[in-house]
Parts: structure tokens; sequence; C-alpha cells
């Protein structure tokens, strides 16, 4: 099984990534994580260059996710909301919408903010937005709020709390994307 990770944030040292890095060391051996790294590549979305030749980083965004078994999205929140560059994947991942890569496909939320609050909103947002394009949504939230204040100074998340919340989403999306495996064989 493959999990691919997405963090909303195009930081260097984004709190989103270090949440999906510490999601990452929580699963199980048999599960392989993916990070896609290309979230900055992803030119605005624009129909009329949504053709058979899609972008080049468009064409992997879409192969990255339709070769997951399943998608965990950190995302921060800006303005209340959900970035506006991950927005805009989605956009172009969820093209055609009867057969996008997103289409029934498990997909985990969790978010990390500076503040307090952990990104629910945005969370939230994001959640509304992957229902809307056909994903089969995960239950459960991993709000994250005083980041700078839940890692130590190589990165690693220290909060047994989040750890804890974090595991419950991950064995969430995990048994939701069991079922589909097996039909797929």
């Amino acid at each position: 099984m493959t999990i691919l990770g997405i963090a909303g944030s195009l930081r260097r040292d984004s709190w989103n990534m270090k949440l999906l890095l510490a999601a990452a060391e929580q699963l199980p051996g048999d599960v392989d994580f993916v990070l896609y790294e290309g979230l900055k590549a992803v030119p605005p979305y624009d129909e009329d260059a949504d053709v058979v030749s899609a972008p080049a980083a468009v064409a992997e965004l879409r192969d990255a996710i339709a070769s997951a078994d399943a998608v965990l999205i950190a995302t921060p929140e800006y303005n209340s909301s959900v970035p506006g560059q991950l927005k805009n994947a989605l956009d172009w991942a969820s093209r055609p919408l009867a057969t996008s890569a997103l289409r029934f496909k498990p997909v985990a939320v969790v978010g990390a903010s500076t503040g307090a609050f952990g990104a629910v909103w945005a969370q939230a947002e994001l959640r509304k937005v992957l229902a809307a394009i056909g994903a089969r949504v995960v239950e459960g939230e991993v709000a994250l709020g005083h980041a700078p204040t839940r890692f130590d100074e190589a990165g690693r998340l220290v909060d047994e709390d989040i750890r804890e919340q974090l595991a419950e989403v991950l064995d969430g999306l995990l048994e939701t994307a069991r079922p589909r495996i097996a039909v797929a064989a």
C-alpha cells in the first residue's frame, strides 16, 4: 500500500511538511509513504490548457495521486481558508470529474498552524472541496496549533497527544484504503 503525502505549504521549513513526516514515521512497515514535492510547479488552473496533454507538472500530480492507494494532506490556514496553491492543485487533479485521480480515492486531512486553532477552518474547507471532487474523505482531525512548540529542534513531533490523534487518522485512512485495494487485486 502507498500513501501520498501532500503539504499545502510551499515554505521550506513548513510545519505541515513536518507533520507529514511525523505521520510517515507512524505508518506500519507494509505501507510506503511518498511525499509529493511538486506543488510549487503546478500552474494556475486554465481550462483551455486542460487538454489531453496537460502541463507536465499537472500530469505528474495526477500520476502521483493515481499511483497512490490513499492521500494524506496537511494544510496550513491562510486567511481562514485553504492555501491557493493547494486548492489550485486540487482543481487540476479533479478534472475530468468522472475519471479524476481523486474520484473515490481515500483522503485524510490534517493541519498545523502557528496560531492556536491548528488550521481547523482550512481543514473543514478542504474536506468540503474533496467531497465535492468525489474523494472518500476520512473522518478524523489533527489540529496542531502553536506548531513551533510541538516540534523539537530537529523537526520531530514531540507532542504525544498530537501523535495519538495522528495515529487515529492514519488508522482510519488505512482502514478505508485496504478494502479498496482488495477489490482492485
